[in-house]
């Protein structure tokens, strides 16, 4: 009798992993579509942002430097940015990542 009890309960705890499997695909799915794919898509915002740079743009660079694009040079992939009347640096194209007046815009609704 005790025999029939064991081999029952392990029959109950050797059921199908389809459940376990159907959970985990569900995680992969919402962690998916909540924190991978919004990234994704800034990313692809962004690097549209820096292919359409062009003179005057007002820019925010990655270390928070407010200025103006006044050259870019494609070949080495650099942007000259003036941050203050007659100074001018020289940053990498990939870390100039917003326009200030849609920054601004977006602020103020």
């Amino acid at each position: 009798m005790n025999t029939t009890l064991i081999l029952a309960a392990q029959a109950a705890s050797q059921g199908s992993s389809m459940p376990m499997i159907i959970m985990m695909v569900a995680i992969f799915a919402i962690m998916w579509f909540f924190m991978i794919r919004p990234q994704q898509k800034r990313q692809k915002e962004i690097r549209a942002f820096q292919n359409a740079l062009s003179a005057g743009d007002s820019v925010v660079t990655g270390g928070g430097i407010y200025g103006i694009v006044k050259h870019i040079d494609i070949t080495t992939n650099k942007v000259d940015v003036e941050i203050a009347r007659g100074v001018v640096i020289t940053v990498d194209k990939n870390y100039v990542f917003a326009n200030v007046q849609a920054s601004q815009q977006g602020q103020n609704k």
